[in-house]
């Protein structure tokens, strides 16, 4: 069993942006609380580390933060007071096509509605409603279960997201332009585009690029777990690292414990506590596809055939609406996309802090069915080579992540999976299980805190803000 400085109200097992919002909240309302990781480093999906060597920082797996800029929680904290800068680019997003155009995502509705030809009026109309709305909206999409506290631009927002991405799509645009990068938003959803609500996906991301241009984080995602731990341990909040639990028995005797894991891990070390036919359940959880991704160090600045290009903190690679659709259904159902959907960071040209060699970094991924083992980097190199000619000339030195090793780096990626599970319908709400309350087991001492509850994944931190609420609320 591991060791407290002393005894705790809460234990937390797990000390990503989930479970360090729930330790926040938690000393906020006056109990001592302490957190377990099992990793010798704070921070679950916000770390950084030099993974091509000495000089070059990449961020391991989350990169981009406009759901962290963005949360209603994580604004309410001092995070620039504890070290926390956000960098923005000019606009959010750019998604070139094989034409040479590059259609951006720009705060502005209104410019970013002037690139899409004849679909200038619809776009503008439409996402001039949403994000003249967008703090509503935004705030009751990350509410995770009730009812809204502004329903008809709710509701409004719902019966446009409740459809297919692809249906959606054709209904709204007639121009490529606009429907891929619609498209290219709608693919963070890792689902394919005929499940409902990956409307809402596309939307949504869209949304954020109009509420704020999608930053990154000097220094690194690592920043932000800093920041948030620094919070915590200021109101007496204690971590304990390279604390892994693989038995309830390891954790110290609490009068609660709040697991920021996946659904597997929770059934997996509290077995013994939790009724069968709720584990059961647990273990029934899907997590969706994995992903392959590749970091890489560059010479120089990715040479897009648009320069455009170079202006976005993420580059969006996969054509047309059409081909994104079909490497999304193709994850889907088991199969590796050749010409995949490419998310694509890169951090080097906003932040100069994370080289020190004069060296720049792109940060890449692909989505590929659960557990795969397939090596990628041909692929998604040619595909980042289709918009930037000489890409690969570029290359000083590559390090990959596979599905098994991004489990291994951290066991919430079950199957290589990094949303906590897929988002289709029959997750969005209930997830991990069909409970009225996703965050309590039936076990009421046990409580779950990770993107497995909603509203979902992502650096937001309100999966956790929301498991402590529940949890004040039941101890009144």
């Amino acid at each position: 069993m591991f060791a407290f400085s002393e005894p705790k109200d809460v234990i937390i097992v797990g000390s990503g942006p989930n479970g360090l919002a729930a330790g926040i909240r938690l000393t906020e309302a006056g109990l001592s609380v302490g957190i377990l990781e099992a990793h010798h480093t704070i921070g679950g999906g916000t770390r950084t580390a030099e993974l091509t060597g000495p000089g070059l920082l990449h961020d391991v797996c989350s990169a981009v933060h406009p759901a962290g800029y963005l949360s209603p929680y994580l604004k309410t904290l001092p995070l620039e007071a504890h070290g926390v800068e956000w960098l923005f680019p000019e606009a959010s997003v750019a998604h070139p096509l094989d034409s040479g155009e590059a259609i951006l995502l720009h705060e502005s509705v209104e410019q970013t509605a002037a690139q899409l030809g004849k679909d200038r009026k619809t776009y503008q109309d439409l996402m001039g409603y949403f994000s003249a709305h967008g703090a509503d909206i935004l705030k009751d999409s990350m509410a995770g279960v009730g009812v809204p506290s502004k329903p008809l631009p709710f509701l409004r927002f719902g019966l446009h997201g409740g459809l297919p991405a692809h249906a959606l799509a054709r209904i709204l645009f007639r121009t490529q332009a606009a429907r891929a990068l619609f498209a290219g938003c709608a693919a963070h959803s890792i689902l394919p585009f005929s499940k409902l609500t990956t409307g809402a996906m596309g939307l949504m991301f869209l949304l954020m690029g109009h509420l704020c241009r999608w930053p990154i984080i000097k220094g690194g995602s690592q920043r932000l777990a800093e920041g948030l731990a620094s919070i915590f341990r200021a109101q007496g909040g204690e971590i304990l690292c390279d604390a892994r639990v693989t038995t309830f028995q390891d954790i110290p005797n609490a009068k609660y414990v709040l697991f920021d894991t996946d659904p597997k891990q929770l059934a997996d070390i509290a077995e013994a506590e939790l009724p069968k036919s709720y584990v059961d359940k647990l273990r029934r959880f899907n997590f969706g596809p994995g992903i392959f991704k590749v970091d890489i160090k560059l010479d120089e600045p990715i040479p897009w055939r648009n320069k455009n290009c170079a202006k976005a903190s993420t580059v969006h690679l996969g054509g047309t609406l059409e081909e994104i659709a079909a490497g999304e259904r193709d994850a889907w159902e088991g199969r590796h996309p050749q010409t995949p959907y490419v998310l694509l960071a890169q951090q080097s040209v906003l932040d100069e802090t994370r080289s020190s060699d004069g060296t720049h970094n792109a940060w890449a991924y692909c989505h590929v069915p659960a557990h795969s083992t397939v090596d990628m980097t041909n692929i998604i190199t040619s595909q980042i080579e289709r918009f930037a000619p000489g890409f690969r000339d570029t290359i000083v030195q590559t390090h990959t992540m596979s599905c098994q090793d991004f489990y291994t780096y951290n066991r919430n990626y079950c199957g290589g999976a990094i949303t906590g599970g897929a988002t289709d319908i029959t997750q969005l709400f209930t997830r991990p299980v069909g409970l009225f309350n996703p965050y309590q087991t039936p076990n009421q001492k046990i409580w779950i805190c990770s993107a497995s509850t909603p509203p979902g994944g992502g650096v937001h931190g309100m999966c956790g803000f929301h498991t402590a609420n529940r949890l004040l609320q039941h101890m009144k």
